[in-house]
């Protein structure tokens, strides 16, 4: 089969929320692809990505395709899962239809997309894939928190937050700035280790920021034993 006659999986970077907050490029593609496939959760309900795009998208002149990505580090699990992900996909794009699966934020910065390019290039390299990069939740969080992530030579980092308080610090002490993501699971510790440096004045948490579901603390302290979203991060600017 040549590539021509193949369909092309586009990874669809929709934004960290605002439905405006979707490029021209992306806008087109969900328009012109035939297939939607986006991240679809267990118990039923929309995806975070899909809420952005259903703006742009007429889900009745479309093929929807939800795919569900199982919260478990079990590698058989996860591979037979994968597998499964990939053939669906398949189905679609060698009857030469193009597939958008749409993400949140950038397909390329800690998203599904990542592992869904690598493992469809693996299992079938003839495939057509297409990244089309969007606004992260690091970018949107800069914006609405009124904080310059980088400026001249200073130095930024980007770092899932761990239980581990000596890493988690050290990424502090060696950077100017540090969007931690994923911080709900651990807020506790993060607290911990912004006190010790004296640092708590420095942080601010926000939670699927630029969405309409938007929340946002500038006092972190009052956080200490609070249940937040999944999609929560906290900029910490020294």
């Amino acid at each position: 089969m040549s590539n021509d006659s193949i369909g092309t999986l586009y990874g669809v970077g929709v934004g960290p929320g605002d439905p405006e907050l979707i490029t021209v490029k992306a806008y087109r593609t969900l328009k012109e692809a035939p297939v939607i496939a986006y991240p679809k959760k267990r118990m039923g309900g929309k995806s975070y990505a899909l809420e952005i795009v259903e703006l742009y998208i007429n889900p009745s002149e479309k093929t929807m395709v939800g795919l569900v990505f199982p919260m478990t580090k079990d590698p058989a699990v996860l591979q037979e899962q994968w597998n499964k992900t990939v053939e669906t996909i398949w189905e679609h794009l060698r009857q030469g239809l193009d597939v958008a699966f749409v993400t949140e934020g950038d397909p390329m910065l800690y998203s599904t997309f990542i592992h869904m390019n690598r493992t469809l290039k693996a299992t079938y390299p003839e495939a057509n894939i297409v990244s089309i990069p969007g606004i992260s939740s690091v970018n949107g969080a800069a914006s609405r928190l009124g904080i310059p992530l980088a400026d001249g030579d200073e130095v930024v980092a980007i770092v899932p937050a761990t239980d581990d308080l000596a890493q988690m610090r050290t990424a502090i002490e060696t950077h100017d700035c540090v969007i931690f993501l994923k911080v709900a699971k651990v807020l506790d510790h993060m607290l911990q280790v912004l006190a010790e440096l004296e640092l708590t004045d420095q942080a601010l948490v926000a939670t699927k920021v630029t969405s309409k579901d938007e929340m946002v603390w500038r006092n972190v302290r009052e956080l200490r034993g609070a249940e937040l979203n999944y999609l929560t991060l906290m900029v910490v600017r020294k």
